[in-house]
């Protein structure tokens, strides 16, 4: 069911059930689509004092509010990517690139094939991966000739979690068949196949013990990407005639391991967060380390290394060199956070050469000599700087990420292991 209300009166009338929300522009554009285990708490939420400036602007031109109810909220993350895919809100991209997203990806034509998670930028390598590329033929065209791609998504962390929950559901396979030999008398030699951890625990169907023929496997896979289309009704009704059993586990999905990411997240979260360091030795050989967490995870493709040229033993001209070199590369994802690994000086430091090259992305920094406290520069927002604080667990492991970077890349620069 699908159903609106002016955004005046947006506190009467959303139900406290799962599903997606519209916000709703003047022109009946869709500015945002978001989901929620809780679709009035989550919309409440929009309407607090401390918001970040992207989501305060969404809200600001913002006339109607729109929601449709889901089952549950796994439902709902499915039905929010479908309807991203397809209307490409402005404000769900807004200072963004594609590239950052997360897709799920089913291969065709292989035997026992498995989703797999990738980013998209990734997607791109994936294409050219492709067994039947052909000169001529378009991207787009092709990357969905040889692969069911799904989303985009955008955590990485809550889509792991959903595909935990439907992998109970529908078993699949990633392992390779691993097996070992035993010779029986001098001449005799057989192949004993050892099943895998996941098959041990029930979400492997057993392709590493050749316990599933490729036809029965891959009726496992036509159900995921039935249910990943947004088909669940289409699916409910196939596995009432072939498997009840999955029928009625697939009516009672539990959200709770998806609620415990979710539901906790705040409307000004931080997607991708960059790391600095510096690291030298008595100020020579000084370089420097970019580490990156999106969604909370370390994203170790997208880690960069800096060879100080300038500085020497001056850690700010270390942290300016870096910051000024790698925004300079136009064509890599931008942050929404910058985090330094040091106080006071550095953050003033550095948010004044961000201001020189107009890059308006906060900055925080943690202090050593200060009991690992968050440091920020004089005129940052209230909004911004709870929300930075409410993510300080995860800055804290990002600045001991980059500092391990920092200090591998120095001893190996050095020769020193």
């Amino acid at each position: 069911m699908k159903s609106s209300l002016k955004v005046k009166n947006f506190s009467k009338g959303i139900p406290s059930a799962s599903g997606v929300y519209f916000f709703i522009g003047k022109k009946s554009e869709i500015l945002y689509i978001g989901r929620a285990t809780n679709l009035r708490r989550r919309v409440v939420q929009y309407f607090q004092k401390s918001l970040d400036p992207r989501i305060g602007e969404m809200v600001s031109l913002a006339k109607e509010i729109k929601f449709k109810k889901t089952k549950n909220l796994l439902e709902a993350i499915i039905l929010e990517a479908n309807l991203i895919k397809k209307h490409w809100p402005k404000y769900n991209v807004k200072d963004k690139d594609d590239r950052s997203f997360i897709y799920i990806v089913i291969p065709k034509n292989v035997d026992f094939p498995a989703p797999m998670i990738i980013r998209g930028h990734e997607i791109k390598n994936l294409t050219m991966s492709a067994p039947c590329l052909q000169a001529g033929r378009g991207r787009q065209k092709l990357e969905f000739e040889n692969y069911h791609i799904f989303g985009p998504y955008q955590s990485l962390l809550l889509i792991k979690n959903a595909l935990k929950i439907i992998r109970r559901i529908f078993p699949y396979s990633d392992c390779k068949g691993k097996f070992t030999i035993r010779v029986s008398g001098s001449e005799s030699l057989s192949r004993i196949f050892t099943p895998c951890f996941n098959y041990q625990i029930g979400l492997c169907p057993g392709v590493c013990v050749g316990a599933i023929s490729k036809k029965d496997y891959q009726k496992n896979i036509n159900n995921i990407i039935l249910l990943l289309k947004g088909e669940r009704k289409k699916l409910i009704e196939k596995l009432k005639k072939e498997n009840p059993d999955k029928a009625k586990a697939l009516n009672h999905v539990q959200d709770v391991s998806l609620m415990s990411d979710f539901e906790n997240m705040r409307v000004s979260k931080f997607k991708r967060i960059e790391g600095y360091d510096v690291s030298h030795l008595s100020g020579k050989e000084t370089v420097g380390s970019m580490a990156v967490f999106s969604d909370g995870e370390s994203d170790k493709s997208q880690y960069r290394k800096f060879i100080i040229k300038k500085a020497g033993n001056n850690d700010l001209l270390a942290l300016e060199e870096m910051i000024s070199r790698r925004f300079n590369h136009k064509e890599w994802l931008m942050p929404d956070l910058i985090l330094i690994d040091g106080g006071l000086p550095q953050i003033r430091h550095i948010s004044k050469i961000l201001k020189n090259i107009n890059i308006e992305i906060p900055a925080v920094g943690i202090s050593k000599f200060g009991d690992d406290k968050l440091v920020f520069k004089a005129n940052i927002g209230k909004g911004i700087r709870e929300s930075i604080s409410q993510s300080k667990s995860v800055l804290l492991k990002l600045r001991d990420e980059a500092h391990r970077f920092a200090i591998s890349f120095s001893r190996k620069k050095r020769r020193i292991f």
